[in-house]
Order: structure tokens, then C-alpha cells, then sequence
């Protein structure tokens, strides 16, 4: 924590101003999550706002895409869910890329239903035996008769890997499972379909959709990050190695350590890495 705040300090002070900026990279490309997009996009915009000879481009196409291009430097920086694999470290040597993480905020997986579905809680163990198809009928969890609807993310999602990971334990996912290609469409079904059940990052959770409690425990900003919220996961931008101090690529990668990088990601729905 006190080398956070230190970091922090060091970046407040360089500041995000035009006279603190020494370099000619005035085009930054982004690629990959589309739970980290938002806060991409959030940065972008306020950067963009303050240094208007910058352009910075925000794509969305999946934690692993994201990892490809920055391998295959057709961007500046990944946006990813996950942390990156050995094999894609492995990769990026080869091409003598150096894969640097930051990691930006924490996010919880927030399981949704709608908000019409009595159902509030469910335990990993009960979401677990729903997404294998053991649990068919929200009755059996004491819900209306009503067969449910399984959305996942796709298996290209940093988000899909991290609920593989922490719910499902490496079991397969049922047959009758539904694959949506980020949080957003997730979300749009569960918000249209009364027996449908998803899962989200934490900033997709609103008014629409009713996030249940997972093992007693709601998800939150301070159930995430005390680590109480059993389903969490850190979220990353990775770049080609360390950038120059002074660069807009460092200020930009590094604005998650200030105060409005701070209030940026809350207000997205996300957790401060400098929260605890």
C-alpha cells in the first residue's frame, strides 16, 4: 500500500499536463477486454480532453485478442480480464515483445438474473450444478417453475476464464448454454429474458438486471476489495515493455494511480486498486 501511494505520488506530481509530456506518441491503440473497455474508453476520453493533439483508439474484442494483437504489435495496449498465459508470454518473446502489466482495477463477478426472479441468492456450488446443466428449473433453487436460460461469455473472454476458473473448476458448461460476445450482450438478454441467468463484471450491474448474493456475499465495491466476494479478479493493460517516463503512453497507463483515474473507475462501477 505504501508503494502504491508512492507511485501514486510520483504520478501526481509529473502531472498529465502538455509541459510533463516529452514524447512524439500522439496515437495510442487499445485492444481486448470489453469489461476493461469501459475504463479504456473513460481514460481515453478524459486524456484526449486534456491533450487534444492525442488520439487514442479503444477496441473491443476479447482478453485474448487483445493479448494477440499487442504480440503481433498491432496495439499499444491490452486490455484484459485476465492476467496472460505462458503460452502467450512464450509467444511474445519470440517476438521479442515484453508484455508489462498494470494492473488497473478489480472487478467482481456479478451474477445476474432479472429483476422479476424471486431468487436472490444462490451458493457457487448451486451456480456451479445451473451452468452444467444439473439445475434446470429455477424451482429447484426455490424460484418460480420455470426452466432457466444459461448465458456465459464467450470462450474467448478473459471473463469466461475467470468463471471457468472460480465456479465451474475446469467442469464443462451444459450443451443448452447460450455464448454472448461481451458483458453488454450478456446483460441485454438477461435484462429481456425472466428465466435467464449471467454472469458480469461489476460496472455492467444496473437497474435492469438483479445481482444475487454468491455464498452470502453480495458484490460490491467493498466486498470485492476486502476479498470477501468469492467470484473477483484483478483487471489489466499490458504494454510492450515499460514506457518512457514522461510519455502520454506512461500517463496514460498510469492514470489509474491518480485521484481522477480513481473517481473514473468508480464511477464506472469498478474498485480502485488503491481502495484498501
Amino acid at each position: 500500500m505504501k508503494l502504491i501511494k508512492k507511485v501514486a505520488a510520483l504520478i501526481a506530481v509529473l502531472g498529465l499536463t502538455a509541459s510533463a509530456v516529452n514524447a512524439s506518441d500522439n496515437q495510442i491503440v487499445v485492444d481486448g477486454s470489453t469489461t476493461v473497455g469501459p475504463i479504456a474508453k473513460a481514460f481515453a476520453q478524459y486524456y484526449m480532453d486534456l491533450h487534444p493533439e492525442v488520439n487514442i483508439t479503444v477496441s473491443e474484442s476479447g482478453s485474448g485478442n487483445g493479448a494477440k494483437s499487442l504480440i503481433n504489435n498491432a496495439c499499444d495496449v491490452a486490455a484484459m480480464s485476465r492476467f496472460m498465459k505462458d503460452k502467450e508470454v512464450k509467444a511474445a518473446a519470440n517476438k521479442d515483445i515484453l508484455p508489462v502489466p498494470f494492473t488497473v482495477a478489480m472487478d467482481g463477478l456479478a451474477v445476474a438474473v432479472h429483476p422479476s426472479n424471486p431468487v436472490s441468492a444462490l451458493s457457487t456450488s448451486q451456480i456451479h450444478d445451473i451452468y452444467t446443466g444439473k439445475i434446470t428449473n429455477w424451482k429447484q433453487v426455490g424460484g418460480p417453475n420455470l426452466k432457466i436460460v444459461v448465458i456465459s461469455r464467450d470462450t474467448n473472454s478473459g471473463t469466461y476464464e475467470t468463471f471457468e476458473k472460480l465456479v465451474m473448476h475446469k467442469d464443462k458448461i451444459g450443451q443448452r448454454a447460450e455464448y454472448a460476445g461481451s458483458n453488454g450482450a450478456v446483460r441485454a438478454r438477461v435484462q429481456s429474458t425472466p428465466a435467464a441467468i449471467g454472469y458480469v463484471g461489476l460496472g455492467f450491474i444496473d437497474r435492469k438486471v438483479k445481482a444475487l448474493t454468491v455464498d452470502g456475499v453480495y458484490p460490491d465495491a467493498d466486498t470485492v476489495a476486502s476479498g470477501t466476494y468469492p467470484i473477483a479478479r484483478p483487471l489489466f493493460m499490458f504494454a510492450n515493455g515499460y514506457p518512457k517516463l514522461g510519455t502520454h503512453l506512461f500517463n496514460f497507463l498510469n492514470l489509474y494511480l491518480t485521484p481522477k483515474g480513481q473517481e473514473i473507475i468508480e464511477g464506472i462501477g469498478f474498485v480502485p486498486t488503491t481502495k484498501y
